[in-house]
């Protein structure tokens, strides 16, 4: 992926994640499960959000903490699925 399509990509995770809740400061919040801001119901519209939009499949074994607890683990996590 070109720089430019990334950098698409990653506005496109901050504006699902805006959609579920725009109270979030998304760019510098690092507690997003741990400290609740984000409930079970949340995570998962998300992940179908996620799914859709990116084309991955989010396993179980994904559904941890680390991540989601960021925007930027979320994005890790949704490239190193892609690349699956």
């Amino acid at each position: 992926i070109g720089k430019e399509e990334e950098k698409m990509e990653e506005y496109q995770l901050l504006a699902i994640l805006n959609e579920i809740d725009d109270s979030i400061d998304y760019e510098n919040e690092t507690a997003l499960i741990d400290d609740q801001l984000l409930d079970s119901f949340a995570i998962i519209t998300l992940v179908s959000e996620l799914e859709d939009a990116f084309d991955i499949s989010i396993e179980a074994s994904e559904m941890m903490p680390v991540n989601f607890n960021s925007a930027k683990a979320i994005w890790a996590m949704v490239q190193r699925l892609q690349e699956d």
